[in-house]
């Protein structure tokens, strides 16, 4: 397998931007594609705000700011940027047809050595593959948002994905200070999109059912388990407490937890009313635009104290 030294990320948009930082920070040449200037200009822009305070929380010397941002390329041509690529990671809108004519032109355009990787949440590898000529180098590599400060990469092989094509992105994503986890076998959802939805959907039945407020749920998360869950995972956390404890709670709780598989209603109706969350400035909460974008800068800072505790700095990781 040719070594990975030139990434492309396809789409400027909000985790394109992010991955495309991410690569550079680790010392990688990046192109970042987008066929809308103004998007990719206003991307610039996020990057220069995200390395300022990557620096100012002594994540980055202020003095690599310069060269992580001379690392990254804009362009509006999927031409010259697929053609030098070793590895594309493809972070356009979530539409399966979409994503799908964007591996096949990529499959045209770049050299047969390329892997061809997606950052879809939800499309399976094996279904973007069957659009190009080269499945055993399709593999989704999904990152979380933002990707410079959530370490987490669910690899997802295809049905034709070769060991090797995963092996290399595995290793590209350890390089870069990421933490992959390559799944067994492809399924909806990955792994985090899995468990999230369980816990949506049960939060959700516990508003709905009149048991808590919005308020009340997300307070319990925020002040109680998920505190616990930011530093040892579910199995660890039944080990401690021990398997018997944890299957008697299973046989007394499981039968009146929400298992079905059809949409929430309350959810349902909010969306049918237009309270759409902070873009429509209604959603379980109001919001204002102040109000979002102090509760994003609160969430970023807290992400960026828990990194600091359980990561090293991360530029020149590549050496």
């Amino acid at each position: 397998m040719t070594p990975i030294r030139q990434v492309t990320v396809v789409g400027a948009g909000l985790m394109g931007h992010g991955i495309a930082l991410d690569f550079a920070v680790a010392g990688y040449e990046v192109n970042l594609h987008d066929l809308d200037e103004p998007r990719l200009r206003q991307a610039m822009g996020r990057l220069q705000a995200t390395l300022q305070m990557l620096a100012a929380a002594g994540r980055l010397p202020p003095e690599d700011i310069g060269a992580v941002s001379a690392r990254i390329h804009p362009g509006t041509q999927l031409p010259a940027a697929a053609a030098p690529a070793d590895l594309v990671i493809e972070s356009v809108f979530e539409d399966l047809a979409l994503k799908r004519a964007v591996f096949g032109e990529l499959d045209r355009l770049c050299p047969p050595h390329t892997i061809l990787a997606s950052n879809t949440s939800s499309f399976l590898p094996t279904q973007l593959a069957a659009a190009t000529r080269r499945p055993d180098k399709v593999i989704v590599a999904h990152y979380f948002n933002p990707p410079y400060l959530l370490p987490l990469v669910e690899v997802v092989k295809g049905e034709a994905t070769s060991e090797e094509t995963a092996s290399t992105v595995c290793a590209l994503l350890a390089q870069a200070g990421r933490k992959p986890v390559l799944l067994k076998r492809e399924a909806p959802g990955f792994i985090a999109n899995r468990l999230q939805a369980a816990l949506i959907r049960e939060a959700l039945a516990i508003v709905d059912r009149g048991i808590a407020d919005p308020r009340d749920v997300d307070t319990v998360l925020r002040y109680g388990f998920g505190r616990r869950l930011a530093v040892a995972g579910v199995f660890e956390v039944l080990d401690l407490a021990g398997l018997d404890l944890a299957l008697a709670v299973a046989a007394n709780l499981l039968p009146d937890l929400e298992s079905s598989v059809q949409v929430p209603t309350g959810l349902r109706q909010m969306v049918d009313r237009g309270e759409l969350g902070v873009k429509a400035g209604r959603g379980f909460y109001p919001w204002t635009p102040e109000s979002a974008a102090a509760r994003s800068r609160a969430i970023a800072q807290a992400l960026l104290q828990m990194t600091q505790l359980s990561d090293p700095p991360t530029p020149g990781r590549r050496g």
